[in-house]
């Protein structure tokens, strides 16, 4: 996996639960100078002089900037509003998703996996302000991501309801994180051959890191599913709490159909990957009917469940307390 920080890089990061690589990495931890740590300073030794360079990064960036030399003009023929409408509902997903995960922070069950869910949304939340600063652009507002994150209310965001709802336990948070790093995995990969430059640059940066996130989701799956009676039960009742939630990813909104992919076309190869992991880990497709809607709308439509508006509260209590505020 990869996480993104604030200045834009990206360190990859291949965590699994699995015992091979938990050996691996503490062998690679406690190795001698000089041997397999020596790559660690490799990129401040070579970066570049002065405050722009890498040299500016305790451990160099080792980055390529995804937009790095992309068009950000609006593409002829699309309409700009469409486009941004479209990168707001994506942005959000990620956005709030990020949040879910980063919530493990001091509560997973071991220290490794803390670091790695955390390392999960730092990847969603890069995805997050690109594809919310795309929005910005596209529509002709200007509005940056920290206002479209920050100072929007609850009606306003376009994510789908999957990514909003409280982490409850681990095996539903995996679950749900399986589920979700399926469907936008398959989305993203047919995203980067888009007609706006930006999006797709965004989409095929996406689909690695989401590859990374479904192994993950994969291995905790194996790992549950074939593990004591406990864990297949836990991660079982996880499968079933999220099932109903998924049919969303699935349900093409207007603005999804004109300007990016319909999510309808991606449902038989999604359910098939997920069928074949569940099966794999000994658990049952679950039988059960998709979440309602309100009059035919849900997250896109900003219809949301009751488990959005604290986290959106948590999320911007801070630039909503000092507004215009810089640090």
């Amino acid at each position: 996996m990869s996480r993104t920080s604030d200045g834009g890089a990206t360190v990859h990061d291949h965590t699994t639960p699995a015992t091979e690589s938990t050996v691996t990495s503490t062998a690679t931890s406690t190795a001698a100078p000089g041997t397999e740590d020596d790559h660690v300073y490799l990129s401040l030794a070579e970066a570049a002089p002065g405050p722009e360079g890498e040299g500016r990064w305790a451990y160099g960036t080792g980055f390529a900037d995804p937009l790095l030399g992309v068009d950000t003009a609006l593409p002829a023929g699309l309409d700009g509003a469409d486009l941004a409408a479209y990168c707001l509902m994506l942005g959000d997903d990620a956005l709030v998703l990020a949040q879910r995960l980063i919530e493990w922070c001091t509560r997973a069950p071991e220290l490794e996996e803390e670091v790695a869910l955390a390392n999960l949304g730092l990847d969603l939340l890069g995805q997050a302000r690109l594809l919310l600063t795309r929005a910005g652009q596209a529509d002709g507002t200007g509005r940056g991501e920290d206002d479209l994150a920050y100072w929007r209310e609850e009606h306003e965001f376009r994510n789908v309801r999957l990514v909003e709802t409280p982490n409850g336990d681990f095996a539903y948070s995996i679950a749900r994180l399986l589920l979700f790093a399926t469907a936008r995995g398959a989305l993203y990969e047919a995203l980067s051959g888009h007609a706006d430059p930006v999006l797709a640059a965004v989409a095929a940066r996406g689909a690695k890191e989401l590859a990374y996130h479904r192994e993950y989701a994969t291995a905790w799956t194996l790992r549950l599913g074939d593990g004591t009676p406990y864990s297949a039960e836990r991660m079982q009742a996880g499968l079933d709490a999220v099932w109903p939630l998924l049919e969303e990813l699935f349900t093409g909104h207007p603005v999804e159909r004109r300007v990016g992919v319909d999510p309808a076309e991606l449902r038989e190869p999604v359910l098939g990957a997920l069928g074949a992991v569940i099966a794999e880990a000994g658990l049952s497709v679950p039988d059960v009917p998709p979440l309602a809607t309100v009059l035919g709308r849900a997250g896109r439509d900003g219809v949301h469940t009751e488990a959005l508006g604290p986290l959106l509260a948590e999320l911007q209590v801070v630039a909503r307390a000092h507004p215009g505020a810089t640090w």
